[in-house]
């Protein structure tokens, strides 16, 4: 009895500090949440190079020259002729410079309606390039903040899956140990028990 009494008692004694040092009584605590950094606006983009504007083509020689009578003449015989020619062919002459003239305002209209049509082109692009800037930083600023809040999570979910492993194998070590020790105590006995 005595043998038994003190086999027993070495087993509770064994089992508390099997359980002592695999820290069984000690709740598990989560750590603290990590804060979510929320990082900054994106910043500015360098501003384009200026666009070197193509000049307006020059029509100055176009509007002067126009006028076919101007050109006819020189000096002595020629410019004689010139008249006479000029009297011959004044209804031609003057078909020619009509249409030199409409030729010209039209050239100069075109010029100017170019020069206005590229003007408002430019005006509408930098209008939709600046909205659709404008909302890509906000997109890339929101991609930032939800991959920061994405990072904190799985770090979050990292120390607690650690923390429930941790615990786990501590109590599955403790638990094969007692069942060692409880293994060599019994095997122990039955040679006492054989050996008698």
């Amino acid at each position: 009895m005595n043998d038994r009494k003190q086999v027993a008692e070495e087993l509770r004694r064994v089992r508390e500090a099997v359980r002592a040092r695999a820290l069984h009584e000690r709740t598990a605590t989560l750590p603290a949440a990590r804060t979510v950094q929320v990082p900054g606006p994106m910043p500015p983009d360098e501003p384009p190079a200026p666009i070197v504007v193509t000049p307006r083509p020059d029509n100055a020689a176009l509007n002067e020259g126009w006028r076919v009578r101007d050109t006819l003449g020189g000096g002595g015989w020629r410019r004689l002729l010139a008249r006479g020619l000029g009297r011959v062919l004044a209804r031609v002459l003057d078909a020619q410079e009509s249409f030199n003239s409409r030729q010209v305002q039209f050239d100069n209209a075109i010029l100017d309606y170019i020069d206005a049509r590229l003007t408002a082109t430019h005006r509408h692009y930098d209008e939709v390039l600046g909205l659709h800037g404008r909302h890509m930083g906000e997109i890339d600023e929101r991609h930032l903040i939800l991959q920061e809040e994405l990072v904190t999570h799985v770090h979050d979910l990292v120390r607690r899956i650690d923390l429930v492993l941790a615990e786990a194998e501590r109590g599955r070590l403790g638990l094969e140990r007692d069942v060692r020790e409880l293994r060599d105590r019994a095997r122990q006995l039955e040679e006492r028990l054989s050996a008698r």
